[in-house]
């Protein structure tokens, strides 16, 4: 059943919330971001992952001491990058997926809104936004493959949020990427990892427009028509596709052809 809560009404005046992986569905898929905004159909959600989320509070954990000792992380000292965990009143509301970096974007009347996982200061003040990543692959560490454009967007949008706090926030972000190891003889409690720090270049120009779009998309009094390539629009099609024909009448059988036969 349609939920009605947190659904976007075009006649009301309070800011609509808007998250920053909302405006990535928006991205992938505007129908099933009408229907999950507007509509209140969701799109299923699969089982949390744990493991990411239990090495995400780790390295907060030990990145944190190193903020409280305004120290570089060896990582960073390994990798040649002169930076230190940032230290700000607002950080940790920053990294709260409850609350997250906000701004309240006047043209749409959005609340956008992104939980970073760690900011560090260069030696120049330039400030740079940090993502965790956890994974377990032999292949080479890397922000080529075609689906980490998501993880690009992300970063950008995080820059976007923290530039309109009044920061000064550099282009350029940081990818910390832990590689969960399979060579060891056996498991005995531990999982060994490599860690990895990718730089990314960042640009946020295209968020403004992208707002307005989505604003667009949901003032619109039915939804966009299937996209395609999107998995979930193809599944509802073919779905109900299906129950039309399944639902047709059925001809009756010739019980004196059968006999004939």
């Amino acid at each position: 059943m349609p939920r009605t809560r947190n659904c976007y009404d075009p006649h009301s005046e309070s800011p609509f919330r808007l998250s920053r992986s909302k405006i990535d569905m928006f991205l992938r898929c505007p129908r099933c971001f009408y229907l999950d905004r507007r509509l209140g159909i969701g799109q299923p959600s699969g089982p949390p992952f744990t493991l990411n989320i239990a090495v995400d509070a780790l390295l907060k954990k030990e990145f944190d001491s190193y903020r409280a000792k305004a120290e570089p992380h060896p990582l960073t000292v390994q990798y040649g990058l002169v930076a230190v965990p940032y230290q700000h009143a607002e950080i940790d509301n920053w990294r709260n997926n409850l609350v997250g970096v906000r701004y309240l974007h006047p043209a749409t009347n959005f609340l956008v809104f992104g939980a970073v996982d760690d900011i560090w200061v260069g030696a120049d003040g330039q400030l740079h936004v940090v993502d965790y990543k956890a994974t377990s692959t032999a292949k080479e560490i890397s922000l080529e493959d075609e689906w980490k454009i998501v993880y690009k967007r992300q970063m950008e949008i995080y820059q976007w949020l923290l530039r309109r706090q009044g920061l000064p926030v550099s282009d350029t972000g940081y990818f910390v990427y832990v590689n969960g190891l399979k060579d060891a003889d056996g498991f005995a409690g531990l999982l060994r990892f490599n860690m990895t720090l990718l730089s990314y270049t960042g640009t946020d120009d295209w968020i403004d427009a992208v707002l307005r779009d989505a604003k667009e998309c949901l003032c619109a009094s039915a939804p966009p028509q299937h996209h395609e390539g999107c998995n979930w629009c193809e599944y509802r099609r073919d779905a109900s596709n299906a129950e039309l024909i399944e639902a047709r009448p059925k001809e009756p059988i010739n019980q004196n052809a059968e006999k004939a036969i």
